[in-house]
């Protein structure tokens, strides 16, 4: 009993929660790998045709502490299939356009008719209700008129693209598991499941409720780079060194701002530019100028042990190797992948990367003999129909 206890601690805190995962692109497969790294035993139905995104299934890393099986939906027997692991599931995430799932058989009234105490996940750009809530798009759009796309970047220029962290993962996955994971709590205090509808836009919105209040507050104008934070601060930005490289600067107390200044070796009159808006331009183009003078790494050296809040801009494949993150185990390798390791971390029940990222209905006879559903095994992937169309059903987001 007490090497079951252990096994269970071991698997992370959502150990015994079972997800059932429609598959899809961006958002939701990200939220249902974080479900699943936090112990969560996530099953992805897969339809036939192969990844959406066209990357082979060993390195969607997406995918990784899930298991598949392989379904046609659009199938009586892949509908009735689906709605049998309805039932004995404790989550539902899908990320179908507002209507699909309903019109597939597999929307929350169905699902609720077979288990009332299911949580419905519903991952959108848009949201379920409003007038673009038919209509494609992908993380670009979604932040784009949330106001969040406008914080970013140079005034004279476009607005940068943050690829899609901004809008997909942290307005839509974390958004939809913070749901889930409020709902799973009152599902399980009151019997009761209910549909979450987590859209980009809201996410993206939330998002900025601080600059908002600043906003009202009259401490943040509305344009690009005129802030503390949005690159308009020349003690809160980043800079070219002399190879070409970059640090970050972030600066922004006065005492880390002494140590910083006195670092990079500029004069007291220099550093004295800080208290005055109109010389900001002007402390910019010293700071500019001094980091120009030495590498990435000779500044890495010089601000690494300091309280400077000064730090290298390093590379996806740089990142693993910085000391700080190779101690804490942030990047691991697992099946020759280097990728994150699982975020955050448990005192009691710590989470790991249990298995690789799951192969599309590789799993059909194993899932059908732990929830106990011995007719899934009857659709494994040599007895589905192949219907390319399912892709016309699937919202980009």
């Amino acid at each position: 009993m007490a090497e079951a206890e252990a096994a269970a601690q071991n698997a992370g805190p959502l150990t015994g929660v079972r997800v059932l995962e429609l598959a899809g692109i961006g958002p939701g497969p990200f939220a249902a790998m974080l479900l699943a790294d936090l112990g969560a035993d996530v099953v992805r139905v897969d339809r036939p045709g192969g990844s959406p995104l066209g990357i082979a299934p060993e390195h969607d890393v997406t995918n990784r502490n899930k298991r598949s099986v392989l379904l046609d939906l659009k199938t009586d027997n892949g509908r009735a299939r689906a709605l049998e692991l309805a039932a004995r599931a404790d989550v539902l995430i899908e990320g179908f356009r507002p209507g699909v799932a309903e019109r597939l058989g597999v929307g929350p009234a169905d699902c609720h008719a077979v288990n009332p105490r299911l949580v419905y996940g519903r991952m959108t750009g848009w949201g379920q209700q409003g007038p673009l809530a038919d209509r494609a798009g992908h993380d670009i759009a979604y932040i784009a008129v949330t106001g969040a796309l406008g914080l970013i970047g140079r005034p004279e220029e476009p607005p940068t693209v943050p690829v899609n962290l901004l809008g997909d993962y942290a307005g839509g996955s974390l958004y939809l598991v913070v749901g889930v994971l409020a709902a799973l709590q009152h599902a399980r205090a009151t019997g009761t499941g209910q549909v979450v509808d987590a859209a980009i836009v809201d996410g993206a919105a939330h998002l900025t409720s601080m600059i908002h209040g600043a906003l009202a507050a009259g401490g943040w104008r509305d344009r690009r780079a005129a802030n503390l934070l949005d690159g308009g601060c020349p003690f809160y930005g980043a800079y070219e060194t002399a190879d070409g490289r970059h640090m970050a600067v972030g600066a922004l107390e006065p005492q880390f701002y002494a140590e910083f200044t006195e670092l990079l070796g500029l004069t007291s009159e220099q550093a004295g530019a800080r208290a005055d808006l109109s010389r900001w331009e002007e402390l910019r183009g010293h700071v500019a100028a001094a980091f120009r003078t030495r590498t990435r790494t000779e500044w890495s050296e010089v601000f690494e042990h300091t309280d400077a809040c000064v730090a290298p801009v390093l590379s996806l494949r740089e990142a693993p190797e910085h000391p700080h993150l190779a101690a804490r185990g942030t990047f691991t390798d697992h099946g020759g992948i280097t990728q994150p390791a699982p975020a955050p971390r448990f005192s009691v029940t710590p989470v790991s990367i249990r298995r690789g990222p799951a192969s599309p209905g590789a799993d059909t006879a194993e899932v059908a003999r732990d929830w106990a559903l011995p007719a899934l095994e009857a659709t494994g992937p040599g007895s589905v129909r192949h219907d390319h169309s399912h892709s016309e059903d699937r919202s980009p987001e």
